[in-house]
């Protein structure tokens, strides 16, 4: 009996160190432990930064996640909560007045490569340029990235000699730099990651 009662308590004692044992090495290397999850979750909806008084919204962990959709109070669509295209429609429509003729896609169909530099994208009634032509992005511009799934849109708030800087949502930070090259009278945007253009209004 009391050799029983000795292997008990070993295996109970066992058990109890593995346990705490897993629990350290889920805790260690988990990138991100269930707590996380909901700390992040609970930024959903959170205004993270602004530009011209139109705010930027925290879409949480998943960026592939959206949290319905969005209208003006006219019934105008901005598009998915809390994605980088629903932040800059509302941008447009809010500050600029513009409404876009069509009001679907991803950020990477705002981009029409069959339109000319310089020429209307008929599709977000924009005068459309190309990344490396002679046409420098000013602030309030859309860039249009097609280098994803999805792609991505931001606008430009500040421009300076050598970089762009862009306001967006739905992504790690709000704020992003990119770099400006001025190369025989052509502007080019970006680095390991670039634009196919910009967008403007007329």
């Amino acid at each position: 009996m009391k050799v029983e009662k000795t292997s008990l308590l070993y295996l109970e004692v066992g058990l109890l160190l593995s346990s705490l044992i897993l629990g350290i090495y889920f805790s260690i290397f988990n990138p991100l432990t269930e707590r996380q999850v909901r700390k992040q979750d609970d930024q959903v909806d959170k205004i993270v930064d602004s530009y011209k008084n139109v705010p930027v919204y925290d879409n949480g962990s998943d960026y592939t996640k959206d949290h319905g959709e969005n209208f003006s109070s006219e019934g105008y669509y901005y598009g998915l909560k809390w994605q980088c295209v629903e932040f800059v429609k509302r941008f447009y429509y809010v500050e600029k007045k513009v409404s876009m003729p069509n009001v679907y896609g991803n950020a990477k169909d705002f981009f029409d490569s069959s339109v000319p530099q310089g020429g209307l994208n008929e599709e977000r009634g924009l005068i459309q340029y190309r990344n490396g032509g002679k046409m420098v992005p000013k602030p309030d511009d859309i860039l249009v990235f097609r280098n994803s799934v999805y792609g991505h849109v931001a606008i430009v708030t500040k421009v300076t000699p050598d970089s762009v800087e862009v306001i967006q949502q739905n992504e790690k930070s709000s704020r992003q730099v990119f770099k400006l090259v001025q190369k025989n009278q052509r502007y080019f945007v970006g680095a390991t990651i670039q634009p196919a253009g910009w967008l403007r209004k007329g």
